[in-house]
């Protein structure tokens, strides 16, 4: 079984190319600081598996899950993150990658992840199934449930460029308060940032 691993942290990444390596059952044909680099080797070498982060600088886990879906490559990408919402599990999945794990799990949880994905199976921690099981229900019931009516006139104010402090002031909300509804609705839209919440409430038809 060869596998490619992506992981911007040096520490952790080397700890799950020895991880493997002593397990006997994967070869570790090429690690990689950032997506493009993790992409760059999954097209030349074609492993099994991609063991890739969630974050990575360049490209995402998720951009490098939906590159290789996009171009059909035989590789499976397993995605690793320090977050396990189902938003960002459906995020995953949607995008093509054939499983997610969470950092916290063990080297071993690691390794029987990888192997298990090889042999074709999707990987979910099963304590996200029900969670993920409502995330579904909520996406077919069609975007516009995703958000809150807060929400909505938050990603509406963002569109027209406000600042916090304006959006706060329109809203008769504290600042704080509007912080934490920005900050969940990144969360719900899979987003880091204000351009790319816009861009993502445009695509999902939430924004006019």
């Amino acid at each position: 079984m060869r596998v490619v691993v992506g992981d911007d942290h040096p520490v952790y990444r080397e700890g799950v190319v020895r991880a493997l390596a002593e397990s006997g059952s994967a070869e570790v044909v090429a690690d990689a600081e950032n997506g493009r680099l993790a992409l760059e080797a999954i097209r030349n070498l074609e492993p099994d598996v991609a063991l890739l982060d969630y974050r990575m600088p360049q490209l995402d886990g998720l951009a490098v899950a939906h590159a290789v879906m996009r171009d059909g490559l035989p590789t499976r990408v397993l995605i690793l993150s320090v977050t396990d919402d189902s938003a960002t599990v459906y995020r995953a999945l949607a995008e093509g990658a054939s499983g997610f794990i969470t950092k916290e799990s063990s080297r071993q949880e690691i390794v029987d992840a990888v192997v298990s994905c090889a042999r074709g199976n999707n990987i979910l921690p099963s304590h996200l199934a029900g969670a993920l099981a409502s995330e579904i229900r909520q996406r077919a019931r069609g975007n516009a449930t995703l958000l809150t009516k807060r929400e909505l006139q938050v990603v509406h104010l963002i569109a027209q460029g406000k600042t916090v402090a304006q959006i706060a002031e329109e809203l008769y909300l504290a600042p704080t308060t509007i912080k934490s509804h920005i900050q969940k609705l990144y969360e719900k839209l899979g987003v880091s940032d204000r351009g790319a919440a816009v861009a993502e409430a445009m695509r999902r038809q939430l924004l006019e």
